[in-house]
C-alpha cells in the first residue's frame, strides 16, 4: 500500500470529527482533535490487522522520532506508539496537554 493510498480522510471512531488528509507529505493515523486511533496495522503502514477496534490514547514516550503518543487497543490490548503531529497538520495542543495532565495525575 502506498503512502498516497494511506493518506485519506476519515471520520474519527471516537469523537466522529471529520479528519482531512494532510498535505505535508506525511499521513495521519489518529484524530488530531481527541487523539484516538483505529487498530488497522499489524506493522506500521501495512493495514493488515483484522482487529479494527478503537485505540485509546493512554500516554506518551520520548524517542529519536520525538514525542510519541501511546495508543492501547480497546479490543486486543496491543500498544502502539504514534508520533505527535506538529507543523501545519498538528494535533490539538489542548488535547495533548489534557492527556499529559491525566498521565501525570496517575503517576502521583
Amino acid at each position: 500500500m502506498s503512502r498516497n493510498t494511506e493518506n485519506t480522510g476519515f471520520a474519527c471512531v471516537h469523537c466522529h470529527a471529520r479528519v482531512v488528509p494532510v498535505t505535508n507529505g506525511s499521513y495521519r493515523n489518529h484524530c488530531p482533535f481527541c487523539l484516538w486511533s483505529l487498530h488497522v496495522d499489524h506493522r506500521p503502514g501495512d493495514r493488515a490487522s483484522p482487529c479494527r477496534a478503537p485505540m485509546m490514547p493512554i500516554g506518551f514516550k520520548h524517542s529519536k522520532k520525538g514525542l510519541q503518543l501511546i495508543h492501547e487497543c480497546t479490543g486486543c490490548g496491543k500498544r502502539q506508539p504514534n508520533v505527535v503531529a506538529r507543523g501545519t497538520a498538528q494535533d490539538d495542543l489542548d488535547a495533548v496537554l489534557r492527556l499529559m495532565e491525566s498521565e501525570s495525575a496517575y503517576a502521583t
